[in-house]
């Protein structure tokens, strides 16, 4: 890109913020723009660095007049400004594609419709343990371009979306995984599951045959997505089902063995600080990249087993009078609760609800029947969510505040019970975020 190329930057989060930071640092004139409003925090540092900006409206004519538009990932390419854009023959790249145009180190990208952040902030826990110069982003912590522009790393691990990976361009991973595929935001994607596949696989689009791609073999989804889609790295597979000749696979003596180029590693699941059979899949996957990067096994070993897990994913948040609180409030489809409940064993309460992104709830029905005693609904509108339970527990309760949800969780639940919140929706009718939604939670938990 050339010195003084103009920038235009819808959305003003968090991606769009890092964006015209990093265009800034590189001799380019950004300009932000979005219809909503920015937050106090982006616009203290846009008038800091003098950033030009604007919130509730686009100046179409300045948008249009851009050189390279760097649009957020909550931006579909549907919307008429962006059509102009690509009509008037101006290049629309995601943040990640932008900043990795000015990338000197080398990536790990993470991907899947489960387990990203969780498998991200795996894989940067032992990479920093090995003593690695790893930073941590994209759809995690602060965004790929803002940490190019302020800091110098080797590796990068990134988490990436599916939007984050539809407007990329020459983006490249040297370690790619994908975790899964299961529905998730089938509206952006013309209610077409193999759209939202082939938006994940997009993430090989640009590899080479010296870079790898770790995939699960036990999930159908990504075997049929990786028939339709052309990949060069080499692949090294992930599975609980079978035992494999490369890859990470799970014993008959439930050993976690990962062997590649005939050099095994070996560690017992019990000792995996993630329990549960989706945080297998996640360990598998983090374990491998770190086979293939030649960590010292041990090292390996101790990062999987001393690992605290993120915020607002299956954290264990008190328990009182022997009933366990855990917050998975991360939890914004019915596949993510599918391994919330899969995982505990115990009596559960319940707590679910939110907007409702088209979940089946049907997928749930059998956990349910033989996991769940209660459910309380936090949500405006839990219609969906009664009807396809009703009948299947002995109580369902509804609730419009975090607070007034736990209160009625902790009054159904008994000694050695769990109150799960895994809402299976997304947070924006009651919330501001889905971690808006955790922290009420906790902070009601902590006050019972």
């Amino acid at each position: 890109m050339k010195n003084g190329a103009k920038i235009g930057i819808l959305g003003g989060g968090e991606s769009g913020i890092g964006a015209a930071v990093l265009a800034q640092s590189k001799g380019l004139v950004p300009f932000v723009s979005d219809l909503g409003k920015i937050k106090d925090k982006y616009k203290e540092v846009l008038i800091n660095k003098s950033i030009e900006w604007e919130e509730e409206q686009h100046d179409e004519a300045r948008i249009l007049a851009s050189d390279y538009v760097v649009k957020s990932p909550g931006i579909p390419s549907t919307v008429p400004l962006v059509k102009k854009l690509i009509a008037k023959g101006v290049e629309v790249i995601s943040e990640v594609e932008f900043g990795y145009r000015f990338c000197e180190g080398k990536i790990i990208g993470i991907t899947g419709s489960n387990g990203k952040t969780t498998t991200s902030n795996l894989v940067y826990h032992m990479l920093k343990k090995a003593g690695l110069n790893v930073a941590l982003g994209g759809n995690v912590g602060k965004s790929f371009a803002w940490q190019l522009a302020t800091e110098k790393h080797d590796w990068y691990v990134l988490e990436l979306s599916s939007f984050q990976l539809d407007d990329i361009v020459d983006f490249r991973a040297e370690i790619s995984i994908l975790l899964n595929i299961t529905p998730d935001h089938l509206d952006r994607y013309e209610s077409s599951f193999e759209k939202y596949a082939d938006a994940k696989m997009r993430i090989v689009k640009n590899a080479k045959a010296d870079d790898f791609f770790i995939y699960c073999a036990d999930s159908k989804a990504t075997l049929s997505a990786m028939q339709r889609n052309d990949c060069k790295a080499k692949k090294i597979p992930f599975s609980i089902q079978n035992e494999l000749n490369e890859g990470a696979y799970l014993s008959k003596d439930e050993q976690l063995i990962i062997n590649i180029n005939n050099n095994h590693f070996t560690m017992s699941i019990h000792d995996l600080a993630l329990q549960g059979k989706h945080n297998l899949y996640n360990s598998m996957a983090s374990g491998i990249a770190g086979r293939i990067l030649d960590l010292r096994k041990e090292l390996i070993r101790e990062s999987l087993s001393d690992f605290q897990n993120v915020e607002h994913r299956l954290e264990r948040v008190a328990t009182i009078h022997g009933i366990d609180f855990i917050n998975d409030s991360k939890a914004t489809n019915v596949n993510s609760t599918w391994y919330a409940l899969e995982s505990l064993n115990k009596p559960v309460v319940w707590i679910v609800g939110g907007v409702d992104k088209g979940n089946d709830y049907g997928e749930l029905l059998q956990l349910v029947r033989d996991k769940v005693k209660a459910i309380v609904c936090l949500g405006k509108d839990n219609s969906k969510i009664i009807d396809a339970f009703k009948g299947e527990v002995s109580e369902i309760q509804e609730s419009l505040s975090a607070e007034d949800a736990v209160r009625k969780a902790y009054a159904l639940a008994t000694k050695e019970d769990a109150v799960l919140l895994s809402p299976a929706c997304a947070s924006f009718d009651l919330f501001e975020n889905y971690e808006d939604r955790g922290q009420q939670f906790k902070r009601a938990v902590r006050a019972l």
